[in-house]
């Protein structure tokens, strides 16, 4: 059971995160709900607020999993950065989730599903966010402990260095393993819910248009050859 929740089902949200996008692209090119005919003003300030917000957390995230020691959270001037920023980011990301998510929620939705997994994203990243908070202001933590360091942090590292290690989170509190399937959750679902535009869809149509130009700036050089 410990190979399956800390090592296999870690993988197997990277690999449908990955493929995932791959399918999308293709079924849609990242359009659909992002670039809906009827998403109106404040739908479209969230869904900028919540692309802002979301790259601020993920930023800190990944400073605090290079910078966090074992039992020692990032301290000085970089700690109180960090956890400005991270507030910043919660609270855009917060307000434009709400923005996206609550005309939907009150009214029904207008728009057309992506997949039944919509129904679940808006209580997959509240979950996450709340997870959060009370991680961070964990009563339990003592002094010289950093128990996000020693769970949650040392868990991903060893994913990335392709030597898993799954007792960090095998031993861990109840609520720091609660989080890490909550992030596991939506990394998997996330290219089959309305929010694979948010970032994915303003790369694409980037990439896109430089590989004419690109391609146009070829064909001429070589014409001139």
């Amino acid at each position: 059971m410990t190979s399956l929740l800390w090592i296999a089902l870690p993988y197997g949200a990277f690999v449908s995160f990955v493929l995932g996008h791959i399918w999308r692209y293709r079924r849609d090119g990242f359009r659909s709900y992002t670039r809906y005919p009827e998403m109106d003003r404040s739908q479209r300030f969230g869904s900028t607020a919540f692309r802002s917000g979301v790259c601020l957390i993920v930023l800190t995230r990944l400073i605090n999993v290079i910078t966090a020691e074992p039992h020692a959270r990032p301290s000085g001037a970089l700690h109180v950065v960090i956890m400005i920023v991270q507030i910043g980011g919660v609270a855009a990301a917060a307000v434009g989730a709400v923005l996206l998510f609550l005309p939907d929620l009150i009214t029904g939705p207008s728009r057309p599903v992506i997949t039944p997994l919509d129904r679940i994203t808006f209580p997959a990243l509240t979950a996450a966010l709340l997870s959060g908070v009370i991680i961070e202001y964990d009563p339990t933590t003592v002094a010289r402990e950093y128990r996000t360091g020693e769970t949650l942090f040392a868990w991903f590292r060893s994913l990335v260095t392709i030597d898993p290690y799954p007792e960090a989170m095998q031993h861990a509190p109840l609520i720091y393993q609660a989080r890490g399937l909550i992030l596991l959750l939506i990394l998997g679902i996330w290219p089959f819910t309305r929010l694979a535009g948010i970032f994915a869809g303003p790369v694409a149509r980037l990439v896109l248009r430089a590989v004419p130009r690109r391609t146009r700036e070829l064909d001429g050089a070589t014409m001139e050859a």
